[in-house]
């Protein structure tokens, strides 16, 4: 078993990947022309972005949207960096809510929260020490 991917689903796939570009720094790895699908470069393991229309089609009940609150999911994606404070004020910069801004936790890595405006919670932090 290999952890293959994430997909976020979202009302504007090409608008969430312009975002992540902007706040995050990441490129596009793909947008397909129906616009109802894409992917940044991100690492071994990739972060998709996918139309709402195509969530209603795989799950017929139904789904919660990430963006159907303004409290964030119980869930995050988590992207490394070794300035937090900066990836942070990028992020928030560029439209980002801040959740909670760079603390130092007691095992000595930094951790931020922000909500994107698709939704999607994000955790910025530092690379924890091996």
């Amino acid at each position: 078993m290999k952890f293959g991917y994430t997909i976020v689903y979202v009302a504007d796939v090409a608008a969430s990947l312009a975002f992540f570009e902007k706040a995050f720094g990441f490129s596009r790895r793909f947008l397909h022309e129906s616009g109802t699908y894409g992917e940044l470069n991100t690492g071994e393991t990739t972060l998709s972005f996918a139309a709402h229309t195509l969530g209603a089609s795989n799950m017929p009940e139904g789904y919660i949207a990430a963006n159907a609150s303004n409290k964030p999911l119980g869930m995050e994606v988590a992207f490394v960096t070794p300035d937090v404070a900066t990836a942070h004020q990028t992020a928030v910069s560029a439209g980002a809510r801040e959740i909670k801004p760079p603390q130092k936790k007691p095992w000595g890595q930094t951790v931020s929260y922000v909500h994107c405006p698709d939704g999607t919670l994000v955790e910025l932090c530092s690379p924890m020490a091996g």
